[in-house]
């Protein structure tokens, strides 16, 4: 079994670690993924979609999204709503999100940051009640939006 590359800190001078020592609520976490070789695409999305099965079940987590560059890029966007650092910090020591990690190729180049709303508190945001979005048909076309209900 492969084991998994460490997420690169698109702020080295503000790692990810010291990001999470921040008690911020809510939170946004945005992930980039680089799949380095084309036939490792399909490894990638199962890889992502097996940890995104245990991420979405955490206490904390309330929506998330993956997006695919358009064109050649080889890059993946996955945007993961937090209610707080806390609970970040908690899903990502979890052994079952752990386990998941060493399924994804080696030839993925893993970037994350996490950022805090600034412009519209939450009431600005509409109210989705109950409202969740299976995760199914993941394709490189498409985007998967996941809401915890």
């Amino acid at each position: 079994m492969a084991v998994a590359k460490p997420f690169i800190p698109l702020d080295e001078k503000f790692p990810f670690d010291r990001q999470l020592g921040i008690a911020a609520a809510p939170l946004v976490l945005i992930n980039f993924f680089t799949v380095v070789d084309p036939a490792d695409d399909a490894g990638f999305l199962e890889a992502f979609k097996a940890a995104a099965e245990v991420i979405t079940k955490q206490p904390g987590f309330i929506s998330m999204q993956l997006h695919r560059a358009i064109g050649d890029s080889p890059t993946y966007l996955s945007y993961v709503v937090w209610e707080s650092t806390d609970a970040v910090r908690a899903a990502f020591t979890d052994p079952a999100f752990l386990a998941k990690l060493p399924a994804y190729p080696s030839l993925v180049d893993p970037d994350r940051i996490c950022f805090r709303r600034l412009l519209f508190p939450a009431s600005a945001l509409p109210d989705l009640g109950n409202t969740k979005i299976a995760m199914t048909g993941i394709s490189t076309q498409q985007s998967m939006l996941v809401l915890r209900a």
